[in-house]
């Protein structure tokens, strides 16, 4: 089945698209002193990636189809290794470790395991949506 895009539909994506993925990156970093934090970033921009594939249809996803799993597999291995880093440095698995580091320009950056873990979540909450929609889509394709 053929359908013709809506103008309206596509600006508005062309729009909101970019502006929800720097959101989500936000709510990534910003949660562990605010709301947010790894799912709910991967929400947004999983959300975001909903709009684009209403938009424009399985054309956006489809370079995920070759390895679908890719960032979910990517997202596991992340978050694994935050939690061996408790184990790196002597204490138990998931253990909380923290870093601080001086740079030149930008001053002090404190982070910790907890925003590796938020990464890897991030990563499975984002890799998931567009499985689901590569999966999905090349079905409604067909």
């Amino acid at each position: 089945m053929r359908f013709d895009r809506s103008l309206i539909l596509s600006t508005s994506v062309d729009v909101i698209f970019p502006t929800a993925l720097v959101f989500s990156l936000f709510l990534l970093f910003a949660g562990h002193n605010a709301p947010g934090g790894g799912f709910v970033g991967g929400l947004v921009a999983g959300a975001a990636f909903v709009l684009r594939f209403v938009d424009a249809g399985t054309s956006p996803v489809e370079d995920g189809k070759r390895f679908p799993g890719a960032l979910l597999g990517a997202g596991l291995a992340v978050a694994l290794f935050a939690g061996a880093l408790g184990w790196m440095t002597g204490g138990d698995f998931m253990e909380g470790v923290k870093i601080s580091v001086d740079l030149p320009l930008v001053g002090t950056v404190k982070a910790g395991s907890a925003l590796v873990f938020d990464i890897g979540v991030y990563l499975i909450v984002v890799g998931l949506v567009r499985t689901v929609l590569s999966v999905l889509g090349g079905e409604a394709g067909e």
